[in-house]
């Protein structure tokens, strides 16, 4: 029996990582379909980790914008992939082959079987162990599915310990994937422009920034007299009355949130006067300090 996805249309599909696992193959098993119980603590393995996951969402969005497909699993099964098969591995990490059982499925078109299979790098504990993680339930952020019973992780970090705000975060983020491709990553900044107006009072600036597509994001600063400076963000070409600051907790707010430079390289305001290069310089820190600092709780 299949799941499919029933919360997102068809065609809607996050661009897909290029990091690349090996799947192995096994059975499918009894449904696990959406709407059913969450995981009851008491049942969970006895080495639940005594601290729950941070509800961070720029965790779950540094894999949720790579992913094609997001599943909220069970795992039933790890086992060791033998060190002949693993030459290339780390020696703080162990390549463990799971197997586990679809509790729901968060993102994604593809069709994922009730039981499957996927193979990850994971960290070793404190003495040189493998993680514990049988029992455990864990979202999954992988790439398309070619085979229903097989899973292929955009990266070895995309399996983390599931819970509620986790999961409530990995479908917020799933809904934006769900509307349209997330915002490009911020790269750096190309160019800075300042304007000072007739009136006393008043400026304009514009930042524009460098980003891992050919998509710019333009940052402008307005200054109206003695009215609060007011700024706005636009993602594309086109500079109009529909940008706006980005929403805390949206992937708009995350790309600038994470991807902001602290400051201006001075070689982007040589070209400008002292007063310019001054101004420019405060209104980009008014930007910086208007957004909440990113969350992320660790590199991806």
């Amino acid at each position: 029996m299949l799941i499919r996805n029933r919360k997102w249309p068809a065609g809607a599909k996050a661009v897909a990582s290029a990091m690349l696992l090996v799947a192995l193959t096994i059975s499918g098993g009894s449904a696990a379909q959406n709407g059913m119980p969450r995981a009851n603590p008491a049942n969970m393995a006895p080495n639940t980790p005594v601290i729950p996951p941070p509800d961070s969402y720029a965790d779950v969005a540094d894999r949720a914008v790579g992913a094609a497909t997001i599943v909220h699993a069970r795992i039933r099964r790890v086992r060791v992939v033998e060190d002949a098969r693993a030459a290339n591995v780390p020696a703080n990490l162990v390549r463990l082959y799971i197997e586990a059982e679809t509790r729901a499925m968060i993102f994604g078109s593809d069709p994922i079987a009730a039981r499957f299979s996927f193979i990850t790098d994971q960290p070793r504990d404190a003495e040189g162990k493998p993680p514990k993680l049988r029992g455990h339930e864990v979202l999954l952020f992988a790439r398309h599915v070619e085979r229903s019973d097989q899973l292929t992780l955009v990266n070895p970090a995309a399996l983390m310990l599931w819970d509620m705000a986790r999961e409530g975060t990995a479908r917020a983020i799933a809904a934006e994937l769900a509307a349209g491709p997330p915002p490009p990553a911020v790269t750096g900044i190309t160019q800075a422009f300042h304007v000072t107006g007739t009136v006393s009072g008043e400026s304009d600036s514009q930042i524009f920034l460098s980003t891992d597509a050919a998509i710019p994001i333009t940052l402008t600063i307005e200054r109206r007299g003695n009215a609060p400076p007011q700024w706005a963000v636009a993602f594309g070409e086109i500079i109009d009355a529909s940008a706006a600051r980005p929403a805390p907790r949206t992937l708009r707010w995350y790309r600038l949130a994470c991807g902001l430079p602290r400051t201006i390289p001075q070689q982007i305001l040589r070209g400008s006067s002292a007063d310019d290069a001054s101004a420019i310089a405060a209104d980009y820190a008014l930007v910086l300090a208007s957004i909440a600092p990113c969350d992320r709780t660790a590199a991806p």
